[in-house]
């Protein structure tokens, strides 16, 4: 049986691209962005740098750290690089990205409430091992922004930075193509 994913735990995010290699979730560069403090891509390694792929997971609806987090939650995600900064759309997506139905940029911004809802996301656990509507250890997770009402599912899409992997944005679909919206949650 799997353990719960609890607020105030610290995360790994490893992209299903490419047969699970499409990297982890991790900031990279500062963010050019207004508000913005730094890039998010992913990374071969979830330790490229001290803190760059750890997540801190908290609940936007004032639920308690060790809670467990259910499919469906709003939460905000808090970078562990340097001061920490959240996980954050800000900025519309590359033009050549907005071809395949991206969105919004993804950086991160040093307050979960940089804008309304740009810090936001809805994490829903494609299925579960037990099946009690709880988000586990190694289940696979769609993030879902809420700025705007639909501020679309955190993807993988184009060429990262320099020690990056993949370049991340959010999408209307869900998976526009070979997993790059699924991401497997780890233990940090």
């Amino acid at each position: 049986m799997a353990e719960a994913l609890k607020y105030g735990d610290r995360i790994h995010l490893q992209n299903a691209y490419s047969n699970w290699g499409g990297g982890y979730l991790d900031t990279n560069g500062h963010s050019t962005a207004n508000g913005g403090v730094y890039g998010v891509s992913t990374a071969d390694s979830p330790n490229r740098g001290a803190g760059t792929g750890t997540w801190e997971i908290a609940s936007a609806d004032g639920k308690a750290a060790g809670t467990p987090v259910a499919s469906g939650d709003l939460v905000t995600l808090r970078n562990l690089y340097s001061n920490g900064s959240y996980l954050d759309t800000n900025g519309h997506a590359a033009a050549e990205q907005k071809k395949a139905g991206a969105k919004y940029d993804v950086s991160t911004a040093k307050s979960a409430d940089r804008g309304t809802g740009t810090a936001e996301w809805r994490i829903f656990a494609q299925t579960s091992d037990p099946q009690d509507t709880n988000v586990h250890i190694g289940d696979t997770i769609h993030l879902w922004n809420v700025y705007g009402g639909n501020g679309g599912f955190l993807e993988t899409n184009g060429a990262g930075p320099t020690g990056g992997k993949y370049d991340v944005c959010t999408n209307a679909y869900y998976n526009r193509a070979a997993s790059v919206a699924d991401w497997r949650v780890s233990r940090a």
